[in-house]
């Protein structure tokens, strides 16, 4: 695969989805099921690496594009990421009097609207690859039941989570599935 393409097709990914993770599935889509250039194992350990480390979210088009061609796809995958956000700033700029127009208004609450049923498709691939015994559901559940309850800081949330994992796999008491 070309440079070229490659970089369209990350850039199709995050103009459709807005960057971060809702261009999951189009980056699935195009790169997993339809060019066979990327498995869902290496698309699901691009978005583990970015999410392990501080910065955009949108860095795993960053992983993405490594992973499809080395260090050449990792800079197409870079350039496909930023591209959106350097043309967005004079546009912002020339439709700034136009953005309180109800029409205007509606357009963006339906792309929000869009970008969440987008995230809701994304964590269904990673939680399946994910979710992998009792622990780790386990895990899930009361992490979404206390982001949805308490206002305590994801940082803790991660950190809580990490040492119940490293606890219930040092004790050995569960298998995977």
């Amino acid at each position: 695969m070309s440079l070229v393409l490659l970089y369209l097709l990350l850039l199709k990914g995050v103009v459709t989805a807005f960057a971060g993770l809702a261009s999951l599935p189009v980056i699935q889509e195009t790169l997993v099921f339809q060019h066979h250039l990327l498995t869902e194992k290496q698309l699901n350990e691009a978005v583990v690496i970015t999410r392990s480390t501080p910065g955009p979210v949108g860095l795993y088009i960053v992983s993405v594009g490594y992973f499809v061609a080395g260090v050449p796809g990792a800079f197409v995958g870079w350039l496909a990421m930023i591209t959106p956000a350097l043309l967005i700033i004079p546009l912002v700029h020339f439709a700034r009097r136009k953005i309180e127009h109800p029409r205007i208004k509606s357009v963006l609450q339906c792309v929000v609207i869009a970008s969440a049923g987008l995230l809701l498709a994304a964590a269904i691939p990673l939680a399946r690859d994910a979710l992998t015994d009792p622990a780790t559901m386990a895990i899930a559940a009361v992490s979404l039941i206390v982001l949805l309850t308490t206002e305590l800081d994801t940082l803790w949330l991660i950190l809580g989570s990490a040492s119940v994992s490293l606890s219930v796999s040092s004790l050995g008491v569960l298998t995977k599935m």
